[in-house]
């Protein structure tokens, strides 16, 4: 048997149904579509929230506490991490090349596990205890 001779087994591949090629098709004349109304028009497209006359879910459930736009949210690394890794400069374009966090947000460095190697940490935020640990390993902290 060759590449070119591979072949589905018989039945495996149905044929994709044509709808709206003439009324001896099985669905023609109409194209499934129903008799008139918004829905058989061409362009028609509801709003996914829409629920006809039913009271949309978003205004059905209770809205409760408060939201702050203003949040930040922190991709965050721990210092165990940083034990790990070879290089001296560590930095958040180091840390996504070698696949640790996603790009486009802001790195936050983690005080959990131990760290004896001395490093330049590169960072937008520290943990009290992360800043801690890596001084004491006589590395330093850069803040972004």
């Amino acid at each position: 048997m060759k590449l070119n001779e591979l072949r589905p087994p018989k039945g495996a591949v149905k044929k994709r149904h044509r709808i709206g090629r003439g009324v001896g098709s099985g669905n023609g004349k109409t194209a499934g579509k129903g008799d008139k109304g918004q829905k058989a028009r061409s362009g028609y497209s509801r709003a996914i929230y829409s629920e006809g006359g039913q009271t949309p879910l978003t205004r059905r459930l209770p809205k409760r506490g408060f939201t702050n736009n203003f949040r930040v949210e922190y991709t965050v690394i721990n210092v165990s991490v940083l034990e790990n890794l070879t290089e001296d400069v560590i930095t958040p374009d180091v840390l996504y090349s070698k696949g640790l966090i996603k790009k486009g947000m802001p790195l936050k460095v983690l005080g959990n596990g131990t760290l004896t190697k001395c490093v330049e940490v590169h960072a937008d935020s520290f943990s009290k205890s992360a800043e801690e640990k890596i001084n004491t390993a006589k590395g330093k902290v850069v803040k972004l």
